[in-house]
C-alpha cells in the first residue's frame, strides 16, 4: 500500500505540473479582452459531504488570485476592459479517505458573470454555473485528502475554476469581439451543480468505517 500511494502521488505531481505549464505560455488573445474588475463573492457557500472547512475570506483570496493569474494583464492586454464576477456557491475539500475503499473527491461549484466596461452591460443572460474538479486528482481510488492540505486543495480548485472561466470566454468569444471557439471536452469541468445533479461523483456509495 505504501508503494502504491507513493507512485500515485508521483503521478499526481506530474499531472499537476503539466497542466500548470499553460500559465507560462503566451495565450491567443480573446478579442479585445483586458481584465477590469476581478470580483469574487463568497457568502457561506454550501459545504458538501466529508469536506474540510475553510473561511470564506480564504476562498475569496484564492479565487481572486487565480483569476488574476490567468486573465490578468500579464496574459491578456486587449484594448477594452471587461469585468469578471465570480460567486463561490459550494465546495468539497476532501478529507483523508482510505485508498481503494473510500476516497472523496474535491470539487468547487461557482457561477460567473461577464460585464463590458464601455457599455456597463452584462454579456451573459444568466449566471453561468460550473463545477470543477482538481485536475491532478485523476489517479483512480486516491482522493486528494490523502496527499494535499486544505490550502493546496483550495488553490488547485481555484486554478481549475479560472481555467474553466477562460474556456467559457473562448467558447463565447463573440462577447469580446472574437470568434466562438470549439474546444475539446474536459471531464474536470461540468455545467451545473454536481452536489445537486451528480453527488455520486463526489462521494462514493460506500460509507467510511467507524472510527
Amino acid at each position: 500500500m505504501r508503494t502504491f500511494v507513493k507512485l500515485a502521488c508521483l503521478l499526481i505531481l506530474t499531472a499537476c505540473g503539466g497542466l500548470r505549464d499553460d500559465l507560462t505560455q503566451t495565450p491567443d488573445p480573446i478579442g479585445t479582452f483586458r481584465l477590469g474588475h476581478n470580483i469574487a463573492v463568497v457568502n457561506e457557500p454550501v459545504q458538501g459531504p466529508f469536506s474540510r472547512t475553510v473561511e470564506d475570506a480564504a476562498w475569496q483570496a484564492a479565487m481572486t488570485a487565480a483569476v488574476n493569474d490567468r486573465l490578468g494583464l500579464a496574459r491578456f492586454d486587449g484594448s477594452a476592459f471587461y469585468h469578471v464576477g465570480v460567486a463561490v456557491e459550494g465546495y468539497v475539500l476532501a478529507q483523508p479517505g482510505i485508498p481503494l475503499v473510500y476516497s472523496p473527491r474535491s470539487v468547487l461549484i461557482f457561477s460567473v458573470n461577464f460585464f463590458e466596461d464601455a457599455t456597463q452591460t452584462k454579456l451573459n443572460d444568466e449566471a453561468i454555473q460550473l463545477t470543477v474538479f482538481e485536475p491532478c486528482c485523476t489517479v483512480p481510488f486516491l482522493g486528494s485528502g490523502l496527499t494535499r492540505s486544505a490550502e493546496e486543495q483550495m488553490e488547485g480548485l481555484s486554478f481549475s475554476a479560472a481555467r474553466a472561466i477562460e474556456r467559457t470566454m473562448r467558447q463565447n468569444g463573440a462577447w469580446f469581439g472574437a470568434e466562438n471557439e470549439v474546444l475539446p471536452e474536459d471531464d474536470t469541468i461540468l455545467e451545473g451543480n454536481v452536489l445537486v445533479d451528480n453527488p455520486e461523483l463526489v462521494a462514493p456509495a460506500e460509507t467510511p468505517p467507524e472510527s
